[in-house]
């Protein structure tokens, strides 16, 4: 006879393994759906030639260079004021009300809806700096919507850190400015990794804060002055105009696929870091 105790177990398990199940199973269904409909599309002329008739035909270059761009100028800029925050909170700060208010300040503007955030950047880089909208006022705007997740996923990796490293290095002689970037940053390398990628993966399929800052032009960016329309834009305005279905699937099958390739750098690049660091 089975005790009580196992049956629950057996059920917790089975429940468990059921939700697992659920979850890869609408994973599974959205990259199939998109897959299905979207990896006809992709040819080398869709990839690297210009849009033509307001993208109805040609291919996407323009959305493609204006997505990198602006996830490099949002990971360029958010990247040492969040890891530089976190440090601060970490290692020369002792707990406060004013780490309390920072921390507060942290979580909350995290889940600020995006399009927020895309007001913000409007009014400040693009009408009081006079930016206009330009890949550099969509660049910072993105910077400040995901400087949250990089400062806590930082200030997670640093607190993992044991202390006993930072008393051997000071007990070696090292300054505290020598303890943080020789044995701190280096063991809360693939945390602080972590952040970063999560930012950079956001800031590529983000839409509402880029359309407000960055524009919707299909024009060629030059500069990072220069509007631009990302590929995340480029696919909501395809499906929302009614202009191209087919090529608005294709435009998401390559984001995913774009973030996808992200993450799992991101994955093999912590990986041996942590190996190397063990």
């Amino acid at each position: 006879m089975i005790s009580r105790p196992l049956v629950v177990q057996r059920m917790v398990w089975l429940i468990l393994a059921l939700l697992t199940l659920f979850t890869l199973a609408i994973l599974i269904f959205i990259l199939a759906f998109i897959s299905a409909r979207g990896a006809k599309v992709i040819t080398p002329e869709f990839l690297f030639s210009l849009p033509e008739r307001m993208g109805k035909e040609g291919g996407i270059l323009p959305t493609l260079i204006a997505t990198i761009y602006i996830a490099v100028v949002a990971i360029v800029v958010a990247t040492p004021f969040g890891v530089g925050t976190a440090v601060y909170l970490t290692e020369y700060t002792r707990e406060s009300a004013l780490t309390r208010i920072i921390r507060f300040g942290a979580d909350a503007l995290a889940g600020v809806p995006s399009i927020i955030f895309g007001l913000f950047g409007f009014i400040l880089f693009v009408i009081r700096l006079k930016m206009g909208w330009s890949i550099l006022a969509g660049g910072l705007t993105l910077a400040v919507m995901i400087l949250p997740t990089i400062i806590r996923t930082s200030e997670e990796a640093i607190r993992a850190i044991p202390y006993q490293l930072r008393e051997v290095s000071y007990s070696l002689g090292g300054t505290r400015s020598q303890t943080i970037m020789r044995v701190v940053l280096p063991n809360a390398l693939p945390g602080i990794l972590t952040g970063v990628i999560l930012g950079l993966g956001r800031s590529v399929a983000e839409t509402a804060a880029v359309i407000f800052t960055a524009g919707s032009s299909l024009r060629m960016p030059r500069t990072i002055l220069d509007s631009g329309r990302t590929m995340a834009v480029h696919f909501y305005i395809l499906a929302r105009e009614g202009l191209s279905m087919e090529r608005a699937y294709g435009t998401a099958f390559l984001l995913i696929v774009v973030i996808l390739l992200i993450n799992t750098i991101a994955y093999l690049l912590m990986f041996r870091l942590t190996r190397r660091l063990k």
